[in-house]
């Protein structure tokens, strides 16, 4: 298989068998399958399968929630977000495929100066509390990842992978959390600030709120998978205190996988 191709399911440039057919009047000779066309009374033509580059797009959450950490020694999901993004695009790129950073709006390319157009991108900071993504300008059948910690309104992840999917675009949701985010450790009183200073709760018994708030985190999740299945894309998780390496792996071969 061609490096970073896809088969498109007809015959055509590549390097993949597809199948034997009658040779036809024009065909060259060299064409000819003779080994197949020895065990019967005619000539046939070994075609191979149209393999073609795939276009990427990534959009990575910049907002300032993703900007959160419940310790030093755990990176912001910003930081995490930018790390998986900018490794998967190079490996991407390796392969042969043209990548776009969504924020850019700029077209799927490929080489060194793409890469640094997207590491320029990944730099930025937003200033919203949450971010959205925005599918308009993603090329039918192509493939796309959504690097978030989900947890802004959800209408928006919903309409743009419904968007995508209506044009034929396969993909992924990777949600990146932070381990207080998903275990809740807060006791006792406690003031809740959003990362951008918009919002505030303080509270006595930060205890007390731990069972409801895993209980909508749940249902997040579930909502978030339910998209993703309802689009044929996949879910899937990370905490920020996780091994990177994994994440990368899992990343790429949901996106090189069978569509």
């Amino acid at each position: 298989m061609l490096i970073g191709g896809h088969g498109r399911r007809q015959s055509g440039m590549g390097d993949e068998f597809w199948q034997y057919r009658p040779a036809q009047a024009g065909d060259p000779g060299r064409a000819i399958d003779w080994r197949r066309s020895g065990r019967s009374d005619g000539h046939y033509v070994r075609e191979k399968e149209w393999q073609a580059a795939q276009s990427v797009h990534l959009w990575v959450d910049l907002s300032a929630s993703m900007s959160f950490t419940s310790g030093k020694a755990i990176p912001p999901k910003s930081d995490r977000a930018a790390l998986l993004a900018m490794a998967l695009s190079i490996l991407l790129m390796k392969g042969g495929e043209r990548v776009s950073l969504a924020s850019l709006g700029t077209p799927p390319r490929i080489g060194t100066l793409q890469l640094r157009r997207i590491a320029e991108g990944l730099s930025q900071q937003g200033e919203a509390d949450y971010g959205a993504p925005d599918a308009r300008l993603f090329l039918p059948h192509a493939r796309a990842l959504f690097l978030s910690d989900f947890l802004g309104p959800i209408e928006a992840i919903e309409d743009a992978v419904g968007m995508a999917s209506d044009r034929g675009i396969s993909g992924v949701l990777y949600q990146i959390l932070d381990p207080a985010e998903e275990a809740f450790p807060y006791q006792g009183r406690t003031v809740f600030t959003s990362m951008s200073g918009t919002v505030r709760h303080e509270t006595l018994r930060a205890g007390d709120l731990r069972d409801r708030y895993l209980e909508r985190l749940a249902e997040r999740k579930d909502h978030l998978s339910r998209i993703a299945h309802h689009a044929g894309w996949r879910f899937a998780t990370h905490h920020t205190n996780g091994a990177d390496l994994p994440a990368l792996l899992w990343l790429y071969e949901a996106l090189e996988g069978p569509r």
